[in-house]
């Protein structure tokens, strides 16, 4: 039989509101009080019914998050920063993956309204504006991770992609490399839009270069190594390669790795995004643009608290970071 609240009041000899005080406001109690009731919860091995608690107040003490995918070095990174920022105020956050599917990304999305969490941080990989305006009109609060939407009443935590796309090529066409080619996930993605729009303009910038664009079905570490292997069987290949992530970078670094022909940064220069642990790791180190992943997770919660405590506050709600560009042997030579 589970042991309630009256039982540990009993115990302790104390009312059911000064166990309730030690469980949730625990300074309003006298030290010897606390540590009574806390003997008592120990001795009866008393177990707090969270659920119903917050079915009273309204409010979970959670946060979710969504991102695309989870097996992804920098979304977890992003899902650590979030956790360190939520602890600090005593909530968990949930994590849902809709792996770049939209009908899961929407289950998720119901999920956590259903759950009444305090708020949702997401990475969207679908258009769902609609329902995220919804979801903050019905007094859930919304944070864009990732990725901005201007116009929107939405908050968001972003990187400049497109500064970041010209920092990559930009940095190619420095070492002398002119015939470049972008590899990339599907164009529906923001981040990679713009990633390649930033490197176009680089391209443009000056004569003699191009940009060769090829799109892959996803940004995993084996679409990058498919298109490592068709880059080893051309007659004429590329001088550079930006890739548009760091797991397509080191896929194509495998395949590169198994042809003697190819050699990194000899033949093809190569520099990804993200800059994830892998990257300094890797066979070759991985030059890379820099995204502060834990900041944007931690700096997302934090927004989110604000939109809570003061939703007509005077405070920035879109949070732009610069990303930074970081030079390893892939292009250094």
């Amino acid at each position: 039989m589970a042991v309630s609240v009256r039982d540990v009041a009993v115990a302790a000899s104390v009312s059911v509101g000064t166990v309730s005080n030690v469980l949730n406001r625990r300074d309003k109690v006298a030290a010897e009080t606390v540590e009574r009731v806390l003997a008592a919860i120990d001795e009866l091995g008393f177990v707090r019914n969270d659920a119903a608690r917050q079915l009273r107040a309204g409010r979970s003490r959670s946060v979710g998050l969504v991102v695309p995918d989870a097996g992804n070095p920098f979304f977890a990174d992003v899902a650590r920063g979030a956790e360190a920022r939520a602890e600090e105020d005593r909530l968990s956050v949930l994590l849902g993956n809709s792996d770049e599917d939209p009908s899961r990304e929407d289950r998720y999305l119901d999920l956590f309204r259903e759950q009444r969490v305090n708020g949702v941080l997401i990475s969207p990989a679908s258009d769902v504006t609609d329902k995220l305006e919804r979801m903050q009109d019905a007094g859930i609060p919304v944070v864009l991770v990732d990725h901005e939407l201007p116009g929107s009443a939405l908050c968001s935590v972003s990187v400049d992609d497109v500064e970041g796309g010209y920092l990559a090529v930009r940095h190619l066409i420095d070492i002398g490399r002119r015939r470049i080619a972008f590899i990339g996930g599907p164009s529906s993605i923001a981040q990679v839009a713009n990633r390649l729009s930033g490197a176009r303009r680089a391209v443009d910038e000056k004569p003699g270069a191009s940009l060769e664009v090829i799109e892959m079905p996803a940004l995993t570490v084996l679409n990058g190594r498919s298109a490592g292997e068709d880059i080893v069987g051309r007659a004429v290949r590329p001088e550079a390669i930006f890739a548009a992530n760091d797991l397509l970078a080191v896929g194509l670094l495998q395949a590169f790795s198994m042809f003697s022909t190819v050699r990194v940064p000899d033949d093809i220069a190569l520099i990804g995004y993200d800059d994830i642990d892998f990257a300094s790791a890797a066979v070759v180190p991985l030059s890379s643009i820099r995204q502060p992943a834990r900041l944007i997770g931690h700096t997302a919660v934090d927004l989110l608290l604000r939109s809570i405590d003061d939703p007509d506050g005077d405070y920035e709600r879109n949070v732009r970071f610069r990303p930074e560009l970081v030079i390893r042997q892939s292009t250094s030579g």
